[in-house]
């Protein structure tokens, strides 16, 4: 699509593009991916969910892509960018949603389940006796079957605490950046992106480190009954919303070098803010429920 200066929409008009490929590949990509988890945890090989990653990221550098090309055209009116705004609101309210659930899940282990299976709760007072009449409530554990076997816990300091300074420094250099680019200034823009963009990817670098100690040291996996599966469920997805957020910023970067944005018109960087400081939020929820209390 051509990237030549068209006249600026009106107000009340709207943009329609062309037919797209782009919604029926990123479908097949989003099916063939999530048969190739389910595949991988059911012991066979990734090759299907690498397929299916593949054409998901070849779905977005391609989508994308258009929509910079028609932005960059002038094709957007103040009504696109409004639903923009709103389409990025809803989309970060879907992702609250989504770990609510996973938090909802660990609240009901924590104060439900285990006071049922330890016989403390006045409304499930048979549980303890008729299932498990030696089990003593304590979190973190692994259940009354003991699964996956003795393991340490993950404490909040160390590596998860240096994550945390690291991830609230980013949302302070993100900060920063968009002040620059209200201010027109782009060299305080492009710094401060850098800057965000080397955090989060340092943060993702760190989650791995911690991962394997996890595995390799504390016993800590997936499988470590529900504090195992709670714990790098809600810090895995975690991670992977973080590394999302960075390859986002990292375009902007880019676009940003490439001289796009102005004071008045850069939805995109916005976008990505929001987004940014929407993570940083969760991590916190998850530097007290999952790794101090």
């Amino acid at each position: 699509m051509s990237t030549t200066t068209h006249d600026a929409p009106s107000a009340g008009s709207y943009y329609v593009p062309h037919s797209s490929p782009w919604p029926i590949i990123g479908s097949v990509g989003l099916f063939v991916t999530m048969m190739g988890g389910a595949n991988l945890l059911n012991g066979h090989a990734p090759t299907l969910l690498y397929c299916g990653l593949a054409v998901l990221i070849v779905m977005m550098i391609g989508w994308f892509n258009n929509v910079i090309r028609e932005s960059q055209a002038g094709l957007y009116s103040p009504q696109m960018d409004r639903s923009f705004r709103w389409g990025m609101s809803w989309f970060i309210f879907s992702e609250v949603m989504f770990f609510a659930a996973f938090f909802g899940a660990l609240f009901y282990a924590r104060d439900y389940a285990l006071p049922w299976l330890d016989g403390t709760s006045a409304s499930k007072p048979m549980t303890h006796e008729l299932l498990w009449p030696t089990f003593e409530e304590r979190w973190p554990t692994n259940g009354p079957g003991r699964v996956g076997g003795p393991f340490e816990v993950m404490g909040p300091w160390g590596l998860p605490a240096l994550n945390t300074l690291i991830l609230l420094s980013s949302g302070a250099t993100v900060t920063w950046a968009h002040w620059g680019l209200l201010k027109g200034n782009r060299r305080q823009l492009c710094l401060g992106l850098a800057a965000t963009v080397g955090l989060g990817f340092l943060f993702v670098a760190l989650q791995a480190v911690e991962y394997s100690h996890a595995y390799q040291h504390m016993n800590l996996t997936l499988g470590s009954g529900i504090y195992g599966s709670t714990f790098f469920m809600l810090t895995g997805f975690h991670g992977a919303h973080v590394t999302i957020g960075a390859i986002m910023l990292t375009v902007m970067l880019l676009r940003s070098l490439a001289g796009h944005f102005t004071p008045e018109h850069h939805f995109a960087f916005e976008a990505a803010a929001w987004y940014w400081h929407f993570v940083d939020v969760v991590w916190l929820g998850l530097f007290v429920f999952v790794y101090w209390f």
